[in-house]
């Protein structure tokens, strides 16, 4: 059995780690390159940054800080933000990116996945899906949450992976930064839809909704951020309460 992975994220906004509860109310977190660095050496098996700002305001990932984040890391370490071309790829990659996530761009732009995972390999394409249920239906959100769509969140996630996505990083809007639980019915469901990884985020608030996660929902991966950076939840300490659950994780 494949084990799971535990994966901090890094929300950069004017070059500092920020966290808010809902996409909204963000407070700072910390030094982006520290908290890498310690997230490493801690057991972390991959790492996720996101520069949450880029799309909104037009611009281009902050390649110097992917760099310095690159050198002092030797986990799997996925960008995002503001991504919309294999020449924006190319160049993240160059800086030491491992992979790489695209969200609104995949959106707007949905062919942008075929051009990424034929140029790069899918193992190098991760779609993130930021969705809020709405009425009852999971609809997609793009721009860091701030503009609705009419997508279905299933829907586009049976697309991206027939695009030649290599993963799915979701996000319910609804449990972000709420600190109760993951949005497991929704996970449970994208894991017999696709037969790609999917990556649970938002909601994570004890060792107990990972668990969750992973037996509920049937994620490969759960992604967290405050729990990790104020020290509410050790990683150690969480790979071994999900061992204790019978979850292989990589200790």
């Amino acid at each position: 059995m494949l084990r799971k992975r535990i994966i901090p994220c890094l929300d950069i906004k004017n070059g500092r780690t920020v966290k808010g509860i809902n996409f909204k109310g963000l407070r700072d977190a910390g030094d982006p390159v520290e908290l890498a660095k310690q997230y490493a050496h801690f057991g972390a098996d991959e790492l996720v940054f996101l520069d949450i700002s880029a799309t909104i305001e037009e611009r281009k990932t902050m390649r110097d800080m992917v760099l310095k984040v690159a050198e002092q890391i030797n986990i799997p370490f996925t960008v995002g933000g503001g991504i919309s071309s294999v020449e924006d790829v190319a160049q993240l990659l160059h800086c030491g990116a491992d992979k790489i996530s695209i969200n609104s761009s995949a959106v707007t732009s949905p062919n942008l996945i075929n051009e990424l995972s034929s140029k790069f390999g899918s193992q190098c394409v991760v779609v993130a899906i930021d969705a809020k249920q709405v009425d009852g239906e999971w609809m997609v959100h793009l721009a860091g949450g701030t503009i609705p769509t009419t997508i279905n969140l299933f829907d586009w996630a049976k697309e991206v992976a027939y695009r030649g996505a290599g993963e799915i990083l979701f996000t319910s809007m609804n449990n972000d930064g709420t600190k109760l639980g993951f949005a497991n019915p929704a996970l449970a469901q994208l894991s017999k839809l696709v037969n790609i990884p999917i990556i649970a985020s938002g909601g994570a608030g004890s060792t107990e909704h990972f668990v969750d996660a992973f037996k509920i929902g049937h994620a490969d991966a759960a992604l967290a951020a405050s729990v990790f950076h104020f020290g509410e939840i050790s990683i150690s300490d969480l790979k071994k309460e999900l061992n204790k659950n019978q979850i292989p994780v990589r200790l």
